[in-house]
């Protein structure tokens, strides 16, 4: 790499996670985080340096080693390896992996604390006191008993004589750094927590150990190990070449951004930049504190049992599904829940009906009507609904991205699927399948493709930071050369697709997922990781109650208002439509009856084509009990006329617009 590189620089990092369980969602949630960052600073010209790793010294890792029947560094080689592998699995696309017990960590470390106490702020002295050996923090300097703040767990009585680090002379610079920089911490309410946590005075703290043989060395003093706090922070610049590798330290220190958890705070936003005060380094240019990801409304832990983890998901229904889901559930900076029949829901929605939807109707419209090439756009058949949608996408471009640059995922991403749902509206309001039938309007059917392919390619390159994968795909099916992650949104202009590309084979990037299957599966591989001796327990629905003879009523008897009521019929409306393999009269149609989208099987494909039924609004039946048709399972029934001798189905419909989940009565 040359580090005489002339574009812009950005620096980010995840915290360096502790090596000593297997991570779980709440711990691939920043990364996920930073790795979408990453992907977007990547496609605005930047060169990235994207830094994770693990933290490997501390007595908690020296006791669960000695639990294990392992060394310390069998253990954390162990535990180390189960991140890298996660987060290569995950598609992170990191660039810098740094390990504390790497020589040139030592190395680093080593210098930042000899600048340190040549400065003159480290000095001898004693401490006693309480600690928590899972955190890492000095709790308390009283022997009283206390629990941890942090963790909840008793803190544990420490006695020793260490080396201390003066942080009470950094106080009013802390407060000063602050304020001058208001964006040093975000969120803002963050701030505000710690400028009250140093405005109540700071005290000196123990930066080393003494009855800890498991870190690194103190220098020129083997009796002590560092504070591995002081250690891990380091990290930041040990893996950028600090002491080791000057070109590559200079060019991409100070970090623009650190990325952490809200219980880390004290150790970044106060800590952190007083040691590198004292070492007279540059500051880190902001750091950004997010909330908990939640588990029955807890921070998970697996000591309570109540984690989930990402591999099971991955490999269910994809990486792009549970990052979109994190990004786009949870406000991010606050607390937010995480649930796998809501990751479920907003995948069939949002993903498999939204983008997914999108991508197969427009693709395979083109390979059915314009022999597979990308169609030009005629400019006498432009109008103004094709001006309407070019400036729905385009606004859609500039607010994600300015969205995307404040971290605010869920509004960006709120913005791209609003961008989504207008494309798929202009589709179903220009109907180019009628437009088909007419050779006349070969020039408007072209003109409608075209706008629908182009607005399609936009809303991938939005998308990509969040959805790498699925993104690259549908790229590839626009017939698009080079790689999706290296074009430049902020150089996007309408009207880049090239005509008479050739598009690949439409393939769905997102198919419809079945719940209560996908749960099951989900659940037992999650079992498998908790206890992969353990043989994971499948439950099984109960039977339904066998039908009793004679309980159905004749065909044509009369039925009470109250049979009626039980009849739950809603106003639906078709989301996608598509033929069931081998069945001539059936359709596969995917439709939203306001609570939910439903898969139904109707036998309607005799009178009408999928095409033509995205967008319609349908009365269904909603309370049916579901059954298979041809081997595809049917979750309601539309309601239709038979018409005629040969029972023609009309579907059942309004003369005024009709909310979709209205009951009818």
């Amino acid at each position: 790499m040359s580090y005489a590189d002339n574009r812009p620089k950005f620096y980010l990092t995840t915290p360096i996670y502790y090596a000593n369980a297997r991570p779980h969602v709440g711990s691939a949630y920043t990364t996920l985080v930073a790795d979408t960052i990453a992907r977007f600073k990547r496609m605005h010209g930047y060169d990235v340096a994207f830094l994770t790793g693990t933290d490997e010294h501390g007595e908690n890792i020296a006791r669960a080693a000695a639990k294990a029947g392992v060394t310390p560094r069998e253990h954390v080689d162990r535990y180390s390896a189960v991140f890298r592998n996660l987060w290569n699995e995950l598609g992170i696309s990191y660039t810098h992996f740094i390990r504390t017990t790497s020589p040139e960590h030592l190395r680093a470390v080593r210098r930042l604390l000899l600048r340190a106490r040549d400065a003159g702020y480290i000095y001898k002295g004693f401490y006693q006191g309480r600690y928590c050996v899972y955190d890492n923090l000095y709790v308390s300097d009283s022997t009283d008993p206390v629990d941890c703040p942090l963790c909840g767990r008793p803190a544990e009585v420490v006695s020793e004589e260490n080396y201390f680090f003066k942080l009470s002379a950094f106080q009013e610079k802390l407060l000063k750094l602050y304020q001058e920089q208001p964006d040093f911490i975000r969120p803002a309410f963050r701030r505000n927590e710690v400028q009250r946590f140093v405005e109540a005075g700071l005290r000196d703290i123990s930066l080393s150990r003494k009855t800890v043989k498991w870190g690194l060395p103190w220098p020129d003093d083997p009796e002590q190990v560092v504070y591995v706090w002081y250690d891990a922070l380091t990290s930041y610049l040990s893996g950028i070449g600090y002491g080791d590798d000057e070109l590559q330290w200079e060019r991409y220190w100070p970090a623009q951004l650190h990325l952490i958890g809200k219980e880390i705070i004290r150790f970044h936003c106060v800590y952190w930049p007083a040691f590198l005060l004292a070492a007279q380094e540059p500051l880190p240019k902001a750091v950004f504190a997010h909330g908990w990801l939640l588990f029955e409304q807890q921070k998970m832990s697996k000591s309570k049992g109540n984690v989930a983890y990402a591999e099971p998901i991955a490999r269910t229904i994809g990486v792009d599904a549970l990052r979109y889901y994190l990004l786009r559930d949870v406000p991010f900076g606050q607390d937010g829940n995480f649930s796998h029949e809501a990751l479920l829901t907003r995948y069939n929605s949002d993903l498999a009906n939204g983008l997914g939807n999108l991508a197969s109707r427009t693709l395979t419209m083109i390979g059915r009507y314009c022999e597979g090439q990308v169609p030009a756009a005629h400019s006498a058949a432009i109008g103004d609904a094709e001006k309407s949608l070019a400036a729905a996408v385009t606004e859609a471009a500039r607010g994600s991205a300015a969205q995307y640059e404040e971290l605010s995922f869920s509004r960006a991403l709120e913005l791209i699927w609003a961008a989504i749902a207008e494309v798929d509206g202009y589709i179903t309001a220009e109907k180019p399948w009628s437009l088909a039938e007419n050779p006349a309007e070969r020039a408007r059917l072209e003109t409608v493709l075209y706008y629908a392919a182009e607005s399609l390619r936009i809303l991938v390159m939005l998308a990509h930071p969040v959805l790498p994968e699925a993104t690259a795909k549908i790229w590839r099916q626009l017939g698009q050369f080079g790689a999706l992650g290296e074009a430049r949104i902020d150089q996007l202009a309408w009207g880049a697709l090239r005509p008479g590309a050739l598009i690949g084979e439409p393939a769905a990037v997102f198919p419809r997922v079945e719940k209560t299957e996908t749960l099951e599966k989900i659940a037992a591989m999650e079992q498998e990781i908790v206890n992969p001796q353990g043989t994971p327990t499948a439950t099984t629905p109960a039977a339904a109650p066998a039908a009793q003879p004679g309980a159905a009523a004749a065909a044509n008897a009369r039925i009470s208002i109250d049979d009626f009521t039980k009849v739950e019929m809603r106003v639906g409306q078709v989301k996608s439509a598509e033929r069931v393999a081998g069945a001539d009269k059936l359709l596969k149609v995917m439709v939203d009856v306001g609570e939910e989208v439903r898969q139904i099987v109707a036998g309607i494909a005799t009178a009408y084509q999928p095409e033509q039924l995205v967008g319609r609004k349908v009365v269904v039946v909603v309370n049916l009990q579901p059954r298979k048709l041809r081997g595809v399972e049917s979750n309601g029934m539309i309601v239709a006329a038979s018409v005629g001798s040969e029972g023609k189905p009309v579907l059942a419909g309004f003369l005024e617009d009709v909310p979709v989940g209205s009951r009818l009565k």
